[in-house]
Order: structure tokens, then sequence, then C-alpha cells
């Protein structure tokens, strides 16, 4: 377990789980909260140790309630300083090519919203609720959900959501497309956790070149540029021990041994 004073993390093999602990304020971030979880995943990226990371919050109220706007209120009213990496360092991370699970555990609004976005996959509590409200305080869900969200479902649901400032329950969530699973929140945590081991019965290299390639490959209007686009996380995959250990234990009928290297 870590000894950051407004989130906690605990270390499960390759498996990190982050969780946002300001349960008193339903996980709304403030800024030394980003300071510290910009550190947090700045470490994720660089260990080779760590392979997947599961978000989730404190409590069984809110994943996060987004921008603590009381504290934003009480320290003059200016937009809130975030780290290069984004709201709780994730939003604006775009080089991380390691998966990331949101386990959204009730209220995800406005930028907690956004860091569930950021996500790659997002499994939710049966009492989970997603919105992006800014406007109906004055400001713009500017951290990533106003460009994530219609890549994700599409432009007409996306401003059905945007231009309303409107609640999505989880149910609603899964249907629209931005939801993987849906479960009771008692089994969210364990749900969670077999993604990630899902996840880790494969090799981290294809699992980075996978990522990096949808990414990359997304922001290529042309389906021929992106399958012939150029990834550095395939050309590592390829160079790798995995890449000749993958089709050696499947002749040898055996689990792999995964190196990530």
């Amino acid at each position: 377990m870590s000894s950051y004073e407004f989130c906690k993390t605990e270390r499960d093999g390759k498996l990190l789980i982050v969780t946002l602990n300001r349960p008193d304020v339903m996980n709304a971030l403030h800024p030394p909260s980003h300071v510290e979880l910009d550190e947090v995943f700045n470490d994720f990226a660089n260990d080779p140790e760590l392979w997947v990371a599961i978000v989730t919050g404190a409590g069984d109220r809110a994943f996060s309630a987004g921008n603590d706007l009381k504290y934003q209120a009480t320290h003059g009213g200016k937009r809130v300083s975030v780290p290069d990496s984004g709201f709780a360092g994730l939003t604006s991370r775009f080089g991380l090519n390691k998966p990331i699970i949101a386990a959204v555990n009730g209220v995800a609004m406005g930028g907690g919203f956004e860091i569930a976005l950021a996500c790659d996959l997002i499994i939710a509590s049966d009492n989970a609720v997603f919105a992006l409200p800014e406007p109906r305080v004055g400001l713009a869900a500017l951290a990533g959900g106003l460009h994530r969200l219609p890549r994700q479902i599409g432009e007409k649901q996306a401003l059905g959501m945007i231009l309303t400032g409107r609640r999505v329950s989880a149910e609603e969530g899964q249907q629209l497309g931005f939801v993987n699973d849906v479960v009771p929140q008692a089994e969210l945590k364990a749900t969670a956790r077999k993604w990630a081991h899902q996840i880790l019965e494969c090799s981290p290299m294809s699992i980075r070149a996978s990522k990096e390639a949808v990414y990359k490959g997304l922001g290529e209007a042309d389906l021929q540029k992106a399958m012939t686009g150029k990834y550095e996380a395939v050309a590592d995959m390829i160079k790798s021990e995995d890449f000749i250990e993958g089709p050696r234990a499947f002749a040898e009928k055996r689990p792999p041994d995964w190196k990530g290297r």
C-alpha cells in the first residue's frame, strides 16, 4: 500500500490498483491530488514489473465527482491547474500503452467521467451514474470528455449527453457503448480484477502493441494508412522474447512464460 495522502495504491503481482481517496468530497480532485496521481501513473508507466492498472474510488458512493468546485471557489475561482498528464494524471497521458481499467463504483461526473473515458475499459457497478454536467455550472468538459465521448459512442449520442448534462445509468452506458460490463457493486472489484487477469494471461508486448495500434490507427481517416502505419510497440513486440515464447508454448501445449521484453 502507498503512503499518498489523496490516493492509495496496491500492487498485486503485475497489477496496480489505484484508489482515489477523498471520500468526504465524493473523490472530487483538487490540484494536490492531481500531482500525486501524476506521480503514481509516471511510476506505473516506467515500472517493467507492472503491466495493468485498475482505477477506482474510495467508499461506495462515488468513483469521482470530478473537479472539486468548492476547493476551486475558495482558492480564487480560477481554472484548476493540472500536470501535463492531465486530470488525475491520466486524461492527457497519450503515450501510455499499458492498459488501464476504470472500476466505477458510483458517481462519475464531469472530470470523474473523463478519467473513466481515458481508461481502456470501464467496468461499472449497477448504481454507477455518468454525466458531463459542466455547462450547468458555466464550464465545459475540457479534460477530454468533449473529444473522447463522441469518438467512443458517436456524435449524436455524445451530444445528447454533452448538450444537456444529463445523467446516464450504468445500464444505459453499456447500451450506448462506453461501458464494458455492469455488475452489482459488491462484485465490482472482483470483476475488474477478473478482466485484468484475463489481460495478464496475454503477452504484455502484444497488449501494448495492440493498444498503440488501435489508438494511433483511429487517428487515420484512411484504413490502409492505419494498417500500414509504423507503430513502435509493434516493432518492440516482434523483437521480443515473448514473440518467440508464444508460438513455442502453444506448440509444446503449456502455458506461456511471458517476460514483457
